[in-house]
């Protein structure tokens, strides 16, 4: 398809509906995982807010999902630490390689911009919007996030888009119905909204659909464009490159030649579908069993009506032979059930790392617990991290510095000097990897100096340091003393010892002096 017509010969309406019928399996996947986990998350079509929600009979599957996402946010946005390494790239690297001291300065910049990044992140609260995205990633395996210029973050769930991809997974079209007030809609698009609108229509709603259509160049550039009754807004019409493009398509497992992703709940459904089914037996079953049913003997002294009105302690007339009481028998049947829902409870519990406990109950988190943590995830989402590392946190880095740059928040890095990097998995994220690799080579050299003191004198202390302060992300301007700083000190204390050998000397000859001028002559 010729995507540079699409504008033209389709509306973004028209392209919706014809791309909504290749959406409907995946959704429909997600509304079965959603009814078992957490059910407000995709709900069924025709859905509205007085609807009744299904209420599920078990909740290992919102905790699972609850958890998970969460050491997700914790690791994909961790508040102690960058999650992402600015490096120095193409002909700059060479140059600051050769120059130790440039090397130093520019790792202190670089610290520093990403100190600046995340301090965006933090104002911008990315954090909620994010943790509501990852959410819809595990139950619904996609989600699109949209970072406008001005105000917060976006969270479009599966069934407000729908996206076309091409064979490596890269986007080619994208569709976003939204139902919006007409009186939080810019001006112009109110125009149009009531140009289009009929009196009926104009008593009866005050919401209308607008469409975002989003479709790639030749030039691998991005047209965006709002319509409103399949006419084009003016004032949304847009052009973005690949850095400043705003719109994240998220994946939670990727499989090749779909536009769409699968999502972790979908390869536990089996167990999660037994669990409820076992949950509503065991559930039904102890309220049939703990119900209370006394039995009277016909034509017996004992009458229903006195057996109904006693109350504790009172004297009725009768026999304990002509009362009964009816039981279900089913203990043993209820234990079964029980055994098989423990089993099934212990494997998604494994499956949703519910027993897992490297994180401690503290505010603050180390980074060798999110470096156990990332393997953990690493190993139990089949490398599912390291692709929203490249899907989420990538362009969300280096679209904020593109804009704080644009700003003058950030210095302005030329094109190609600097490249942003995610570090993911076992090699922890952000410079805490970095920081343990110093403390490694400090450990050993200062193992090599009780055989060698030589060894020490060989390293820049004043290097060593700020390399480390880079690590931890700390801002060292005044805390860190600079060259000139350290010669002006040194200077003054070799003054202050000439000083002190003078007047020591003075006070030593003195006495000679003063006893050779007392002697006779």
């Amino acid at each position: 398809m010729d995507y540079s017509n699409i504008a033209i010969n389709d509306s973004a309406e028209g392209r919706y509906e014809a791309m909504s019928q290749f959406r409907e399996h995946y959704l429909d996947r997600g509304r079965d995982c959603s009814e078992l986990t957490i059910p407000h998350v995709i709900v069924a079509s025709g859905f509205e807010a007085t609807s009744d929600l299904y209420t599920p009979y078990q909740s290992v599957g919102s905790r699972g999902v609850n958890n998970l996402a969460s050491k997700l946010l914790l690791l994909l946005f961790p508040p102690n630490q960058p999650f992402f390494r600015l490096a120095v790239d193409g002909k700059a690297k060479a140059e600051a390689e050769n120059n130790p001291e440039v090397k130093t300065q520019i790792e202190k910049v670089l610290s520093k911009i990403e100190r600046e990044v995340m301090g965006r992140i933090e104002t911008d609260a990315m954090r909620v919007p994010v943790f509501e995205a990852l959410k819809h990633l595990l139950i619904g395996g996609n989600v699109l996030l949209h970072l406008p210029k001005d105000g917060k973050m976006k969270v479009y769930p599966l069934e407000q888009y729908v996206i076309k991809r091409d064979d490596g997974g890269s986007i080619l079209e994208i569709v976003v119905k939204e139902n919006i007030s007409i009186k939080a809609l810019p001006e112009e698009a109110q125009e149009i909204a009531y140009a289009k609108m009929s009196s009926e229509d104009m008593k009866s709603t005050d919401d209308c659909d607008v469409y975002t259509h989003i479709y790639k160049l030749p030039d691998d550039s991005f047209y965006v464009c709002q319509e409103l009754h399949g006419v084009k807004i003016p004032s949304s019409i847009g052009k973005f490159t690949q850095e400043t493009f705003p719109f994240l398509p998220l994946r939670m497992i990727s499989v090749d030649n779909e536009d769409y992703g699968r999502s972790y709940v979908e390869q536990y459904i089996g167990d999660l579908k037994s669990l409820e089914g076992l949950s509503r037996s065991l559930v039904e079953g102890a309220a049939a069993s703990s119900k209370v049913v006394f039995l009277v003997k016909p034509n017996s002294s004992t009458k229903k009506r006195d057996l109904a009105m006693t109350r504790n302690g009172d004297i009725i007339t009768g026999q304990a032979g002509d009362v009964d009481v009816l039981q279900a028998q089913k203990h043993y049947d209820l234990g079964v059930v029980e055994s098989a829902i423990g089993k099934f409870e212990q494997r998604l519990s494994f499956a949703f790392l519910l027993n897992a406990a490297v994180q401690r109950d503290a505010e603050r988190v180390t980074s060798t617990e999110i470096r156990y943590m990332a393997n953990e995830l690493e190993t139990a989402l089949g490398g599912v991290y390291s692709l929203l590392s490249q899907e989420l946190q990538l362009p969300i880095v280096r679209l904020l510095m593109q804009r704080m740059s644009k700003k003058g928040e950030i210095p302005n890095l030329p094109k190609g000097t600097v490249k942003p990097t995610i570090i993911t998995g076992v090699e922890a994220l952000g410079r805490g990897n970095d920081l343990e690799k110093l403390r490694e080579f400090t450990a050993e050299i200062a193992q090599l100096a009780q055989i060698n003191p030589q060894a020490v004198s060989m390293l820049n202390i004043g290097d060593l340091i700020q390399r480390m302060a880079n690590s931890h992300g700390i801002d060292t301007e005044g805390l860190i003393k600079s060259q000139e700083e350290l010669q002006a000190e040194q200077q003054q204390a070799q003054e202050m010892q000439q000083q002190q050998m003078m007047e020591q000397t003075a006070q030593s000859v003195a006495p000679q002096v003063a006893s050779n001028l007392t002697k006779p002559q």
